[in-house]
């Protein structure tokens, strides 16, 4: 639901190693959701968290290649059911906390279990990317994680219900930032909010949140990686996409994550910006729901595929930088793909309304389309788009009232019954393979949002999991395309790729296909 670049104003570099007093901003479309981490599942939020927290493991910039982070190495059982990390010293959070096992322990304690006494999940706490990432929680059948050890100070053992031959990959994602401990129990439930300091180990200090503006932060002098080439970060949540160009082009930030594909002429004929495209790792889709009385109906949802001209849709909104297809998986991971489904999907409306009428509905009805409320990678122009989706839709006989809200509400009530009935969403993938993509829509929570989690497909996504050569994965995720193509109800509209800019100035930024990373390596000799 994966992710925008965090931008900065650096300071010069006046040694090796050190920052003069230099300011980087980058300008995301919103709001981070919260800083209490494991308790987000969007991209957005990601990119304030990453200056802040780091991962057990992390990913080299510019691949999908894992590195060490916190855990400076990790090692699977022969069965893929055991994971074993081993834990970098002398390490602190910013208040001075020891990094530790004691520490790791205690975050993915509040991420996995119910019980634990600092998750606050009467406070309103869900952790919902365990769900969609790991299976559910402790205790729950289809949990991918059956308990956390300490095996001494600087050691932690995963034990596992089922093989994961990428569950180092998954503990690597932004979502799972560690926090202090100190800090968490401090606070209370207090801590992620605006009211409160969020601590981690990261690059950057936080500073203040200013909601509906900005959030800043400070270097952290003592970072045990590579130390931030600015004294201060500001991160501005702009979500007007053409406020988010004009500010650019002004000089008022000096970066920007996400511009509307239809910016690139603009950005290519101005002398004082460079343009970065993030390569494409991405898909952009509406989800049809299950609870609907309309869309339990298989001919109905063919119906709506079959009436939405995807290719049409983005020739008109992606300037040349998406394609669509008939695959969940980006072109990276189309090794996965089945070649029993067809490269494009088929449009065809007058098809679509006889499906209809097949159905028992030959005069159409009426649905609720929920559109997100800000620009992402792989909707650029949210409302624009589902305003196309909806007139296709209405050539059928399908009315289609638009609607949308706060974007934190947004991503929260998809999931509270009855959900919505067919909503736009997508995905940054986190690791390079294919069941970031598939296990985080569909199975065990993941599915939870269509309401639709039939048991051969919950089976084939473990087993994808379990298995390493790539030409037997190719074998199952072939079978797990087939089926998803077949049901219809996640409908792929575009593979996108992000367009993003700097001012010329601004160098060591490099454009990520994870959408992730933090800013330490940026600076901005020249910046006057």
């Amino acid at each position: 639901m994966k992710r925008l670049f965090p931008l900065c104003t650096a300071l010069l570099l006046a040694t090796a190693g050190q920052a003069t007093a230099a300011t980087l901003v980058y300008a995301a479309n919103g709001d981070p959701v919260t800083f209490d981490s494991g308790n987000i599942t969007d991209g957005v939020s990601v990119i304030y968290q990453l200056q802040l927290y780091d991962t057990l493991v992390g990913f080299v910039d510019g691949t999908t290649d894992t590195r060490p982070a916190l855990a400076v190495s990790w090692k699977p059982n022969t069965t893929a059911t055991s994971w074993t990390f081993n834990l970098r010293r002398n390490v602190k959070f910013h208040d001075g906390t020891p990094f530790n096992a004691d520490a790791v322990l205690f975050n993915w304690n509040r991420f996995w279990d119910p019980a634990a006494p600092n998750g606050y999940r009467d406070q309103g706490r869900t952790y919902d990317i365990v769900t969609s990432l790991l299976g559910g929680f402790k205790g729950q059948p289809n949990a991918i994680i059956k308990s956390i050890v300490k095996v001494n100070d600087y050691t932690v053992r995963f034990d596992l219900n089922k093989p994961s031959t990428v569950f180092a990959q998954v503990v690597g994602t932004g979502f799972f930032g560690i926090a202090s401990p100190t800090a968490i129990k401090a606070q209370g439930a207090k801590y992620g909010t605006p009211a409160s300091k969020p601590i981690g180990t990261g690059p950057f200090i936080f500073d203040t949140w200013t909601t509906g503006d900005r959030v800043t932060y400070n270097r952290n002098p003592n970072y045990w990686g590579s130390k931030a080439k600015v004294d201060r970060l500001i991160v501005r949540g702009i979500k007007d996409a053409s406020q988010r160009l004009n500010e650019l082009k002004a000089g008022s930030v000096d970066l920007v994550g996400d511009i509307n594909p239809d910016g690139l002429k603009a950005l290519k004929a101005d002398s004082n910006l460079q343009v970065v495209l993030r390569p494409s790792f991405n898909v952009g889709f509406i989800s049809l729901n299950n609870r609907n009385q309309y869309l339990k109906n298989a001919k109905v949802r063919q119906a709506i595929s079959m009436a939405i001209n995807k290719p049409a849709i983005v020739e008109a909104f992606w300037n040349g930088l998406g394609t669509s297809n008939a695959s969940f998986l980006p072109k990276a991971l189309s090794w996965a793909n089945s070649k029993k489904v067809p490269t494009e999907y088929k449009f065809d409306p007058a098809g679509a309304k006889k499906l209809l009428a097949d159905a028992g509905y030959p005069n159409g009805f009426t649905l609720d389309f929920w559109y997100l409320p800000i620009a992402r990678p792989f909707f650029p122009l949210p409302k624009p788009i589902a305003e196309a989706i909806s007139a296709d839709l209405s050539a059928i006989g399908i009315k289609v009232n638009l609607k949308t809200e706060d974007y934190a509400k947004y991503l929260k009530d998809r999931y509270q019954e009855p959900g919505f009935d067919i909503y736009m969403i997508g995905w940054t993938g986190d690791y390079g393979d294919p069941d970031n993509f598939y296990s985080a829509f569909y199975g065990p929570g993941g599915s939870d949002d269509i309401n639709w989690n039939p048991p051969e497909l919950n089976a084939l996504l473990e087993k994808g999991r379990a298995t390493v050569a790539r030409d037997d994965k190719a074998k199952i995720y072939a079978q797990i395309h087939e089926m998803t193509y077949n049901a219809n109800y996640r409908i792929p509209i575009v593979h996108s790729q992000p367009l993003g800019a700097a001012r010329t100035y601004v160098k060591g930024w490099i454009a990520n296909p994870l959408g992730t990373g933090a800013l330490n390596n940026v600076s901005v000799p020249g910046k006057k």
